[in-house]
């Protein structure tokens, strides 16, 4: 058996029936493994990724072993990871895993270094931990990477500062900007997913509630669509005016975050950034306030500053602490403050992330022919990559579109022609 650390591996049958669940919806990622089986465009190559380890990502690492490559997983976050997947992926899929759901903060980032230690050719990466690592932790290790993918805008974030510092070693391709990543995946995936782990960790009824939206990205749009139609009354927080504006025509109400602080009975995190909702917003709350984040890391909401502010707490329910303040109010955090959409349920649909994970295995297919002619900085996803998927996407709804005439190609590379 591969080398692997993972919770139990009599749940790998349970596992399997849950990414064949998966791999139903997922038919573009199924069409380049078929191709992939046929070609061999990785062999030989070793792959590292740290990623959620979930029935979607086990259908990408089956896709690109596949291909021909040998692939090393950890998991991304230390509440996402699904334990029947991992099984399933070391017993039936030869792939080595190392994580366990619930892992605490040593052992998540010796996973990490668990997968560099195999040194990967190439890095798929959820959130950038597996690259500032081996930037950092274990230089010793980056001589032989010669490029990688980033699935998430807070990792995209990360490594462009990486760049712009000079201090990022191999080339990334930013799948996150893909039109088929945060056009459907962030918007239509998170957006979904979230009020999934919100409900489940819960059981409230959204319906009537005021829950308010912080960060008016894809994700946030997703979310605030997802909330309105569930019969939420939502609120936008947002600190881009142009954002906020698109909030605004798109019929949402927008306030200053302080404002919402007072009314707001839900809140939820969408921004990438810390301390989005800190002790002055606390203080504001009114009594059964719910906290979540949908935002990468668990640094978006203060939970050090709501500790200092709490003279107890204690769970009510598997992913829900309530926090008792000082003057009596009550604020619930669910989570732990991480991931809600992965931590409380089970992340984006399939149907979404065979785009995403589309993109990533041929992400890695361009690098494998490409990287060498690469200097180390983020690039965007090939335009070629970004047709295909959609074009593959459609071919499996059965959606046939127009092409454009000669005459019309002619017009729009021209100028002559006017009223």
């Amino acid at each position: 058996m591969v080398k692997h650390r993972i919770k139990d591996i009599t749940l790998a049958e349970e596992g399997l029936r849950k990414v064949e669940w998966a791999r139903r919806e997922m038919p573009v990622l199924k069409m380049i493994g078929e191709r992939f089986e046929r070609e061999k465009p990785l062999a030989g190559i070793k792959i590292g990724g740290c990623l959620h380890i979930t029935s979607e990502t086990a259908n990408l690492a089956s896709t690109l072993v596949k291909g021909g490559a040998q692939v090393f997983l950890c998991a991304s976050n230390p509440l996402s990871t699904q334990d029947e997947v991992a099984s399933a992926l070391v017993k039936f899929f030869n792939i080595s895993v190392f994580a366990i759901k619930g892992d605490d903060r040593e052992a998540y980032y010796r996973n990490i270094i668990a997968v560099l230690e195999e040194r990967p050719l190439f890095t798929i990466d959820d959130g950038a931990d597996l690259v500032t690592t081996l930037h950092t932790k274990r230089r010793d290790l980056l001589e032989g990477t010669k490029g990688g993918t980033e699935e998430t805008t807070t990792g995209v974030i990360r490594l462009r500062s990486m760049a712009r510092e000079g201090v990022l070693k191999y080339p990334i391709i930013a799948v996150n900007d893909a039109k088929s990543k945060f056009l459907f995946d962030n918007r239509y995936g998170t957006g979904q997913s979230t009020i999934d782990g919100i409900l489940r960790a819960t059981n409230i009824l959204l319906a009537g509630k005021k829950f308010v939206v912080f960060g008016y990205g894809w994700c946030g749009k997703g979310l605030a669509m997802r909330a309105r139609g569930m019969g939420a009354q939502v609120i936008v927080c947002e600190v881009d005016p142009f954002k906020a504006l698109e909030a605004v025509m798109d019929g949402f109400l927008v306030m200053h975050s302080l404002e919402a602080a007072e009314i707001g009975d839900i809140f939820v995190t969408v921004t990438g950034d810390k301390s989005v909702l800190r002790g002055e917003h606390f203080k504001l709350m009114k009594d059964g306030a719910i906290l979540a984040n949908s935002g990468h890391f668990d640094v978006e909401i203060d939970i050090p500053a709501l500790e200092m502010m709490s003279k107890s707490k204690r769970r009510v329910r598997p992913m829900v602490e309530e926090y008792l303040l000082e003057d009596g109010k009550r604020i619930y955090l669910l989570a732990e403050g991480r991931l809600v959409n992965l931590a409380a349920g089970e992340g984006h649909p399939s149907s979404v992330m065979d785009m995403s994970f589309a993109t990533q295995a041929l992400c890695i297919e361009y690098l494998a022919k490409s990287a060498d002619s690469l200097k180390p900085d983020v690039y965007p996803v090939p335009k070629e990559v970004e047709e295909t998927v959609a074009r593959l996407k459609l071919a499996s709804l059965g959606v046939k579109i127009d092409e454009l005439t000669p005459e019309q190609e002619k017009y729009l590379q021209s100028w002559a022609e006017g009223t």
